[in-house]
């Protein structure tokens, strides 16, 4: 048996949040640009879950901009999808399994822009979302929204916006409000100038452009959420064997959740009413700070601990929370060093605390193999963007060593260690074994540590304000704590230098 809506009635596994059948009267009032796993993990999780509870009262129509449509999946199963949502939650495993309903129809933008385009007639639609990866919201100067479809997402969008436009006469009222997902910094911002841009290129009245700027709002948000997509197979399964039904589209996300969207417009704000149905839904004046909190606490903790857990011997995230000692670490390293240093006028220590014992939370989770090895990616730009500041604040505030985040560097430039294969990428070592080191600055670090000390390498490294837009050997007692570290990471004392590191703050009472 096949998930779908006729097969509904016929699903009667305990603990599964299914949907009534008055659910699929419900009108269509979002356009979502992305079929992705991020966006029916997240968005359309909220959606779901307060159409259950009467409170959006609205379907997703989902334009898919890659493959030719047909009988797909969604088709096969009437949009429906499984979500297993498995994690820890203050301290303890939650698991919650639901049939997601909030996709109405799925339209490919290749061989149904025509019905994509006639939803603007559709006065409900009030909600535009997307996902589009990075790469999706980019200006391409000769899009036209005459082409069918647009090339780009933007042009896609606008020439959605041109027709409802045109439909209502450009009246005030038919507006929506546009909510981006894609991982930018100011996404809704940036969308809106691309989108600007192309209307002028495209020549279109300047009626239409102050309509387009008046009477939509472009919100910024952040999502995060880890969504892996599918579960591994023999989960996958023996979920199907427990719930009755095949389900091709199941996903599998993390317990956390957030989705917090900028927005001062009464209007918006009574059409993103899901909020009401979940804290994890945040609609503020200004979201920077739950921007602070997820780039410095979960990121750049991320970023310190990669490469010392996988030096030290561990491949996943949950491998290294096993380890007292090294769960320990992160968690000193977030509470004594990072969250002080994110301490503001918009977030309180309490704040930065609650935030970092759900990351612990998170990064304890059984289900997800979070590899150490694919955090390590781009390490360099990580490290400055991410990390570079907590440690030059941690100076400014303190004056003194911040010991948690001097091993994360240390490790970070012995990680940088490598040599050059026949396939001309770089390669470090880790027990006799090669792993890639997949990062811009690993021609630079070849060349430092083939013709330098340990301590040169950290000397030289340090004060490459190049790379790092300073230097940092100018920060008191740093250089000499990294090459400390850095010589007993040489030497393999991963965990005993984290415990040592705990048995002298045990000694001084922190």
């Amino acid at each position: 048996m096949i998930l779908s809506k006729q097969s509904l009635t016929s699903i009667q596994a305990e603990g599964l949040n299914k949907p009534s059948e008055n659910y699929f009267a419900l009108p269509e009032k979002v356009l979502q640009f992305g079929t992705g796993v991020l966006l029916r993990g997240l968005p359309d999780y909220y959606i779901d879950k307060a159409n259950k509870q009467g409170a959006f009262n609205g379907r997703i129509v989902v334009v898919k901009s890659t493959g030719n449509g047909g009988e797909d999946e969604f088709s096969t199963q009437d949009g429906l999808f499984t979500h297993c949502i498995k994690g820890v939650k203050d301290g303890k495993l939650v698991e919650e399994n639901i049939i997601n309903a909030s996709i109405s129809r799925v339209l490919s933008a290749k061989t149904n822009w025509a019905a994509i385009l006639e939803t603007a007639s559709n006065p409900e639609m009030k909600l535009v979302l997307s996902n589009t990866t990075e790469v999706g919201i980019v200006l391409d100067e000769e899009d036209k929204i005459t082409n069918t479809p647009p090339n780009s997402f933007p042009g896609k969008l606008l020439a959605w916006l041109h027709k409802r436009y045109e439909t209502f006469n450009g009246s005030k009222e038919c507006g929506v409000t546009i909510v981006p997902t894609e991982l930018i910094t100011d996404n809704g911002t940036k969308l809106k100038l691309i989108v600007e841009a192309l209307a002028k290129r495209n020549q279109l009245d300047v009626a239409f452009i102050n309509w387009l700027n008046t009477a939509n709002d472009f919100c910024n948000s952040l999502v995060d959420r880890i969504v892996p997509g599918k579960m591994p197979q023999e989960q996958h399964t023996a979920t199907e064997a427990a719930f009755g039904y095949k389900d091709d589209l199941m996903i599998m996300s993390e317990v956390y959740s957030l989705w917090a969207i900028e927005t001062s417009n009464a209007k918006s704000k009574e059409i993103l009413s899901f909020s009401k149905v979940d804290e994890g839904v945040i609609i503020a004046p200004n979201i920077n700070k739950f921007r602070e909190l997820k780039l410095r606490l979960l990121n750049g903790t991320h970023t310190f601990s990669c490469g010392l857990a996988f030096l030290a011997g561990f491949d996943t995230v949950k491998d290294a929370m096993a380890d007292k000692t090294f769960s320990l670490y992160l968690h000193d390293l977030m509470t004594h060093e990072i969250s002080p240093c994110i301490e503001s006028l918009e977030i309180t220590r309490l704040q930065a605390y609650d935030f970092a014992k759900g990351v612990i939370d998170r990064f304890r989770n059984p289900n997800i193999d979070h590899r150490w090895i694919s955090i390590t990616m781009n390490f360099t730009g990580k490290m400055k963007m991410r990390n570079l500041p907590l440690i030059k604040e941690h100076y400014k505030r303190f004056d003194s060593v911040p010991k948690y985040m001097a091993i994360g560097f240390a490790a970070y430039i012995l990680f940088m260690k490598g040599e050059v294969l026949n396939d001309g990428k770089y390669y470090g070592k880790r027990n006799s074994v090669t792993y890639h080191i997949n990062d811009e600055a690993a021609p630079y670090f070849y060349e430092l540590w083939s013709d330098n000390s340990p301590s040169d390498v950290v000397m030289k490294t340090l004060g490459n304000a190049e790379l790092w837009g300073t230097d940092l050997t100018a920060l008191n007692g740093f250089k000499d704590a990294v090459n400390d570290y850095l010589l007993l990471f040489q030497q393999g004392r991963f965990l005993d230098t984290l415990n040592d590191l705990e048995k002298n703050k045990e000694e001084v009472g922190v």
